[in-house]
């Protein structure tokens, strides 16, 4: 089996617990666009598959694994007075802003995976101003040599685009990558750019769902150093 040689991950579900960021960030965006008219912003919360009264998300909801610009199209009927590009704007604003939680200690991961020699990129249907945000945030952001959003020119996932984008990047053969991502879009997109899949359990679905388009599935992203050596 070739040897890892780099590993792209999903970023929220995956470097950062979904619930924790994307939970704050629906409700704070939700009264925001809706002038904090509660009513209004619990009916645009159920387009989006968000309860706002439990801050709660639906397992199908659309920001799961949807572009930002996919969310904000199926909000776009709901607020004809909002003009798409500043509902865009006003998304992503809020999205840059919204707390992050990470799945596990990042900077040790991330240190122990680099002196390996793996390249390391991320790929997100976020938009790449909040992904950068978030991910210097963290302290990470040096980490990666790659770093794409939807917005980024290769398109979002489930399609292939940005993970080949990062081949080309890094010179790296897809079979010696691994796509890294707590969705069935990550997991397709790895696939279909003909990497190695691992699913990690840090997001909303559950491993009887990613199973079947994993090579493995992990409880989180701590768990790759075990499974990289065993690998080798």
């Amino acid at each position: 089996m070739t040897k890892v040689r780099g590993i792209i991950f999903d970023k929220d579900g995956t470097l950062f617990d979904f619930a924790a960021t994307w939970e704050a960030w629906a409700e704070s965006f939700l009264l925001r666009i809706c002038g904090n008219d509660t009513v209004r912003a619990a009916q645009a919360g159920a387009v989006i598959g968000f309860d706002l009264h439990t801050r709660r998300f639906a397992r199908d909801s659309i920001v799961i694994a949807g572009t930002a610009q996919e969310v904000a199209t199926a909000l776009a009927p709901h607020f004809p007075e909002l003009p798409m590009p500043d509902l865009l704007a006003t998304l992503n604003e809020e999205a840059a802003n919204a707390p992050q939680a990470e799945t596990v200690p990042l900077v040790p991961l991330l240190t122990d995976l680099r002196a390996r020699g793996i390249k390391l990129g991320v790929a997100t249907n976020d938009a790449q101003v909040p992904a950068r945000a978030h991910l210097n945030g963290a302290g990470v952001a040096g980490f990666f040599d790659f770093i794409a959003g939807f917005d980024s020119g290769h398109g979002g996932k489930p399609a292939p685009g940005q993970l080949l984008a990062f081949c080309a990047d890094t010179g790296l053969e897809p079979e010696a990558v691994v796509m890294v991502g707590d969705s069935t879009h990550d997991l397709h997109a790895g696939r279909a750019a003909g990497m190695r899949t691992v699913a990690v359990l840090t997001g909303l679905a559950d491993a009887d769902t990613l199973s079947p388009l994993a090579d493995v599935v992990l409880p989180d992203i701590g768990h790759l150093a075990a499974w990289l050596d065993a690998q080798d």
